[in-house]
């Protein structure tokens, strides 16, 4: 008699939706922002290190990113401010890693980031993959970002902070971030997704 063969592994997650999310090959049919969002507000930066009687979330984060986009780029269409706010969205599913981790486990690992992220960026209608141009601005605005999460919520000292994520741009004294309620950042990111999507179907209806 042959060996019986063990069963394979299971290489999907379940979501809320009800959606299963093949994670080694991720159809866009299988994405929903309401997972996506839902996800992110419930994962913490800096591995949770963080002052505040919450958790500073992703999808907190994902929208500090996209306001400094815009202020650094005004000009920046709605697909740049969709891909902004985005960015970070594979970690609904495979967390927030501190860079130092992501380092230490290795290209594998970002290549499957990057697996995830063009099949979001397909649901949404985005290009499945940035340009240099448009990768090199939400780098620097996830770089500013961090530099004021880093000053005001994770206890590091300015210079420190400026050697780690380069000099911040002029408007960042602005921002004064507050860690919210999961919820409530919930359904901040889901309405600035709905307005940016919108201003997306109207370009696309235009053209």
């Amino acid at each position: 008699m042959p060996a019986k063969k063990a069963n394979p592994p299971r290489a999907w997650q379940r979501m809320l939706s009800g959606r299963r999310l093949d994670l080694l090959n991720p159809s866009p049919l299988d994405i929903e922002i309401e997972d996506i969002a839902h996800g992110l507000a419930r994962m913490s930066r800096w591995n949770g290190q963080t002052i505040g009687d919450w958790p500073f979330s992703v999808a907190q984060h994902s929208l500090l990113v996209e306001s400094l986009l815009v202020d650094m780029k005004p000009e920046a269409p709605s697909a740049w401010r969709m891909a902004a706010l985005l960015h970070d969205s594979p970690e609904y599913v495979i967390g927030d890693l501190i860079s130092p981790f992501k380092a230490a486990v290795g290209l594998d690992y970002k290549a499957f980031e990057l697996r995830l992220l063009s099949a979001i960026h397909i649901r949404f209608g985005l290009p499945a993959e940035q340009s240099a141009t448009l990768a090199k601005a939400i780098k620097r605005a996830d770089q500013a970002a961090a530099f004021v999460e880093a000053t005001q919520l994770a206890g590091f000292e300015r210079m420190e902070a400026k050697r780690l994520f380069g000099a911040p741009p002029a408007t960042i004294d602005k921002y004064r971030l507050y860690p919210s309620p999961t919820d409530t950042v919930k359904q901040d990111f889901l309405k600035r997704f709905e307005t940016i999507n919108a201003a997306l179907a109207v370009k696309t209806k235009l053209r």
